[in-house]
């Protein structure tokens, strides 16, 4: 599968807030990590909903960790159903997704991890959910 690549942004560390386990705001943007699920926060998980199970706040913490007040590049490659920007984000070398799941702060969810390997920039469609 070739993923497109709607834009490429390099956000300074002074504009990286971690939301949770898989959620950004960078360069003015809500940005959710591709390719994974991490778990939510006591009272987040919405009734109905299968959340992942786990420790949220530990989640969040561990993202924070891998930033640690460095700034990010994204690969922006689709919006979601809540209008956040879905990217493959980086800091350096390291993918931010491959490194939550690695940890077992977060699951491989909604498309495969190897997505952000080497995004291409061909024609895609479709959203992600």
């Amino acid at each position: 599968m070739f993923l497109a690549v709607l834009a490429l942004m390099n956000c300074p560390a002074t504009t990286v807030r971690v939301v949770d386990g898989a959620t950004l705001r960078a360069c003015g943007e809500r940005v959710r990590l591709a390719a994974i699920d991490a778990p939510e926060r006591p009272g987040h998980c919405l009734r109905g909903r299968v959340c992942t199970p786990g420790d949220g706040w530990g989640s969040k913490a561990n993202l924070q960790r891998l930033i640690d007040a460095r700034g990010v590049q994204l690969q922006v490659i689709d919006v979601d159903q809540y209008g956040r920007l879905v990217a493959c984000v980086t800091i350096g070398a390291k993918d931010l997704s491959h490194a939550q799941v690695a940890d077992g702060f977060a699951v491989e969810r909604y498309r495969p991890l190897t997505d952000c390997d080497h995004p291409h920039t061909g024609p895609r469609s479709g959203r992600w959910p």
